[in-house]
């Protein structure tokens, strides 16, 4: 397989060419270095009529068939992992060695995920009747991913909706679509046609699946405000939808940690991906006692961190993956600035490209806007406390719930602020942790459903009580 050419998107069973293309731009260097199929109207709809004539007979595919395919789809994205990391720098910006753990954590869910049982719940089971509830898979899911994790968050829809029985039909980023084609390319004979199918396009194809009436259920991953719209639009028919959204995810470090020891895992949790993460810590409280000392350590750790081109061995950081929200961080840095809150950058950048320093903002005001939004940059706001259930009611003081982390020596201690902690997720003394066998999902305005675990996987079924009366049972 070429993996620097021949883009083309995979719609029942076949690599198809779109009549029209796109540029897609390296944010290294800010310029197009290939392009990608945009698609037409004409290439969803038969990407949809082909997952509707694949649903009658994957649906009763033996599940044990459906676990190897998704194994042996993992399986195979694995052994390309060094090939695919490349492109996935180039396209994304991601430090290589990084682009290559995701495409492998890809491989991991895949796998992961097939082995998950699909139960069937007994309610009743009288001397008269046995009452069981099966869960049936939807029909054609719609699977809409974003730019900053493009293989992760497609596996996280790929391996439960088609475990579950139904067909996909997945769109990747515009600013990210290559690995994506390319998975479609290897998964091609993995699955029966119109199973599986990749789509990419511009800013037109999303509206264009969510209002498609062939579409059960969408899948979508990105942004609060598109998230909405996204509802909206599937309301008009009553798609099932899952709305994995934003976070001003909050960070609370009490003051009995050891700095020197945790300082460099809370700045990657903050950093990592160059923050471009949903569940990234986006602000940080951190207790009077200790705070001068972590904000000089983290300062220090920025001051040191390598931030470049990812293709070049060493950079630890890459750039802003696009344009638009290079220039969104870009303004909420000119704020903070203009404000005149205490701005504490990095090592310097490349000035080509969507570079930005690693910046901490030395212990702005709780209604600035650069603790009130989320950068999805590295732009980290850095708040002093001293009273316990005053931080605790200011980190929940948001409209979003995604995740959250607590930093302690004392765990009993941690685990009783993690309870009172308004989101979805919550670690202690760790962060960015994610299990295939584990829930997760957002609070408030974080978004609607739930991914990964036993609940995920429901997601993409309805329930189906069957009533069976006993042999004994007279009939009615």
């Amino acid at each position: 397989m070429e993996f620097d050419r021949d883009y083309k998107m995979l719609i029942d069973g076949k690599l198809v060419a779109a009549a029209d293309d796109m540029d897609v731009v390296n944010p290294a260097t800010g310029k197009a270095f290939t392009k990608s199929p945009r698609a037409s109207e004409s290439d969803l709809n038969a990407a949809v009529e082909a997952a509707q004539k694949a649903f009658k007979s994957w649906k009763s595919t033996p599940i044990e068939e459906r676990r190897a395919a998704l194994k042996k789809a993992g399986q195979t994205l694995m052994a390309q992992a060094d090939q695919l990391a490349s492109l996935f720098t180039k396209e994304q910006g991601r430090p290589t060695a990084q682009a290559k753990e995701e495409i492998l954590g890809g491989g991991y869910w895949l796998m992961t995920v097939a082995d998950q049982e699909i139960p069937v719940e007994v309610t009743e089971d009288s001397d008269t009747r046995r009452v069981e509830v099966h869960r049936t898979p939807l029909g054609v899911v719609c699977g809409i991913v974003p730019w900053n994790f493009p293989i992760t968050l497609a596996c996280w829809k790929i391996a439960p909706a088609l475990l579950t029985g139904n067909t996909l039909v997945i769109k990747p980023s515009p600013f990210t679509p290559l690995c994506t084609l390319k998975m479609g390319e290897l998964f091609q004979e993995i699955f029966p046609p119109g199973v599986f199918n990749v789509i990419s396009g511009g800013d037109e194809l999303g509206p264009w699946m969510t209002a498609h009436p062939g579409f059960a259920k969408i899948s979508f991953t990105g942004s609060t405000a598109t998230g909405k719209r996204v509802m909206e639009s599937a309301s008009k028919d009553l798609k099932r939808v899952t709305l994995e959204l934003g976070g001003n995810d909050a960070s609370i470090v009490l003051p009995d940690v050891d700095v020197d020891k945790v300082a460099e895992q809370i700045f990657f949790g903050a950093f990592f991906n160059s923050a471009q993460i949903c569940v990234a810590t986006k602000r940080l409280y951190v207790h009077a006692d200790i705070y001068d000392k972590m904000r000089d350590r983290l300062h220090a750790i920025a001051q040191n961190a390598p931030v470049g081109d990812g293709s070049d061995q060493g950079n630890q950081f890459g750039p802003i993956q696009n344009r638009a929200q290079y220039e969104r961080v870009l303004n909420l840095l000119d704020d903070a600035k203009k404000s005149g809150l205490t701005v504490l950058e990095g090592k310097d950048v490349p000035e080509e490209g969507f570079f930005i320093p690693l910046t901490i903002v030395d212990n702005p005001p709780e209604d600035s806007r650069v603790v009130k939004e989320e950068a999805f940059g590295p732009i980290l706001p850095m708040m002093k406390f001293d009273d316990l259930d005053d931080v605790i009611d200011r980190a929940n003081d948001s409209e979003y719930g995604l995740a959250g982390a607590v930093w302690s020596a004392d765990i009993e201690k941690a685990a009783s602020v993690a309870a009172r902690m308004d989101t979805g997720t919550v670690w202690i003394n760790q962060n960015l942790q994610m299990t295939p066998l584990t829930p997760f999902g957002g609070h408030k305005q974080s978004g609607l459903g739930t991914e990964n675990g036993a609940e995920g996987l429901s997601e993409f079924t309805s329930p189906k009580a069957i009533f069976i009366p006993k042999s004994n049972a007279s009939v009615a």
